[in-house]
């Protein structure tokens, strides 16, 4: 199996990926540090992928998204984006409209507390 097909594979079979420098316990960058606390403080079930350990993955998942930053989330096998996108989506609400159009179950308490902080 390519890494190509392993991407694939990956994000279309799990509801939420993120692809990032570490894990989600223990996130080795700040962006990747940003979008693993919104998603855990939002308690979003989702499958880490430590991009540090396979430098096949780590190159494998820019071209697979065209996208050249890490991290990168996906969301029922469609890529969302980044720290800074993901930043907004929170801040804005879309990304509560997306895990809701998806069906991701996540805390509405928690995402509203996150825009509270950043008002």
């Amino acid at each position: 199996m390519s890494v190509q097909d392993t991407i694939r594979e990956t994000v279309t079979s799990n509801d939420v990926v993120l692809y990032m420098k570490g894990t989600k316990e223990m996130p080795q960058c700040g962006f990747s540090s940003r979008v693993a606390g919104v998603l855990n403080f939002m308690g979003v079930d989702f499958v880490d992928i430590n991009v540090l350990a396979d430098d096949e993955i780590r190159q494998g998942i820019k071209e697979y998204s065209d996208w050249p930053t890490i991290p990168q989330l996906y969301v029922k096998g469609e890529f969302v984006g980044g720290s800074d996108i993901v930043t907004e989506m929170t801040l804005s609400g879309e990304l509560d409209q997306l895990f809701d159009e998806k069906g991701i179950a996540y805390s509405k308490e928690a995402a509203e507390k996150i825009r509270e902080a950043n008002r």
